[in-house]
């Protein structure tokens, strides 16, 4: 079974910079896509960033210039790398991933990860 566990989370001033990571179980990791998401407190879920089998990156762009998503094929895992921290990107980072070619789209989660930019 599909597992994805996020660690990296914690308190940053603004400006400041953290990294997370993403270890994935139970799939081909280099044949899947990965991507990161947030949710603030009485807000949606939105996409941060995601990175294909390829290497492909797409970031919303909210996060574009100041955040990095790289993948580490060999130990399974996927970052997310966030400088210049700003206070609205106060959220929990959810790792993500989806089983290939379904339709409707079978998503897999992480339990999510604190990530608390303030002074």
């Amino acid at each position: 079974q599909v597992h994805l566990v996020e660690s990296g989370g914690g308190l940053v001033q603004p400006g400041g910079s953290l990294k997370l990571s993403c270890a994935a179980s139970g799939i081909i990791f280099g044949l899947n896509t990965m991507g990161w998401y947030r949710q603030a407190p009485g807000e949606q879920r939105e996409l941060v960033a995601t990175i294909t089998n390829g290497g492909s990156t797409n970031y919303a762009d909210s996060v574009k210039g100041r955040f990095t998503i790289s993948r580490d094929n060999p130990r399974n895992t996927v970052s997310l790398q966030m400088n210049s921290l700003k206070a609205e990107d106060t959220a929990v980072y959810y790792c993500y991933t989806y089983r290939r070619g379904s339709y409707p789209r079978v998503e897999y989660w992480g339990k999510g990860t604190l990530v608390t930019v303030s002074s």
